[in-house]
């Protein structure tokens, strides 16, 4: 089947999302349900089959639904979302992963959102942030160790999630907001970095498929810096998205089927 990305429809409730990092201002439902739209069809474009769950009206932030799973080769993990106003989330996406894989789950009182978490080959980062607490890291390193995997801890700052902060561009290169990140364990020195412009504090994040990138198109200077780098960039208006603290991985969940 290749690669499936499990996306949400936008709610209506949109505008009553949680805010942490960025003011809240008006947002265009409509436009956002349009921009979803060419969203999936770039994913389409990158080789993916999108499978789109309805709309969760009770839950305002539900179109991101990268923050109620984890997806490995071997099991998914459901998460316990860090916003109390998401817990009700992830049963649905449970039912939508059932299909494709074993499923575990991080329980009370860890807490982890799909945001913090950034897999490169065996080595799952995750973002110790306000929406995931040390227990729910330790949760998870004991879930994935069996399968080989090494979970590692990475302080953020300033910043909702890790990938807000940092994101995988190509086999190893990451794409780095460095005034977000707390690197004083070096846990990124192994891996080539792009850092984003300056005047782009928001442009670390990029959805890595295809063998190229999603990527939001108000960011040409970063643009500009990954197309020289050779990666090959599906530029996305997600404007309205962006205003509920949205970005481009957060929309999706990626797997292999």
């Amino acid at each position: 089947m290749g690669t499936v990305a499990i996306l949400r429809e936008v709610p209506q409730a949109l505008a009553r999302c949680e805010l942490s990092f960025v003011p809240r201002t008006p947002i265009d439902v409509p436009l956002a349900r349009r921009q979803h739209a060419a969203y999936a069809d770039a994913l389409r474009s990158r080789g993916c089959e999108v499978l789109e769950l309805p709309a969760l009206e009770d839950f305002p932030d539900s179109v991101f639904v990268e923050d109620t799973a984890l997806v490995f080769d071997e099991l998914a993990v459901l998460t316990r979302p860090g916003a109390a106003s998401r817990l009700g989330e992830v049963d649905s996406v449970a039912a939508a992963l059932a299909r494709f894989r074993t499923l575990a789950q991080v329980q009370a009182p860890g807490t982890i959102d799909g945001g913090d978490v950034l897999r490169i080959g065996r080595d799952v980062y995750v973002g110790r942030s306000a929406r995931s607490n040390d227990e729910g890291i330790r949760q998870l390193d004991e879930l994935l160790r069996p399968h080989g995997y090494r979970v590692h801890g990475v302080p953020t700052r300033e910043c909702l999630h890790l990938k807000s902060a940092i994101t995988q561009v190509g086999p190893d290169t990451v794409l780095v907001q460095p005034r977000w990140l707390d690197e004083s364990g070096a846990p990124f020195a192994h891996l080539q970095r792009i850092e984003v412009d300056p005047g782009e504090e928001h442009a670390a994040n990029a959805v890595r498929v295809g063998g190229g990138i999603v990527y939001p198109d108000c960011f040409p200077r970063t643009r500009q810096r990954l197309e020289q780098a050779g990666i090959a960039v599906t530029a996305v208006d997600v404007s309205e998205l962006q205003k509920a603290e949205g970005a481009v991985t957060c929309c999706s969940l990626l797997l292999e089927a």
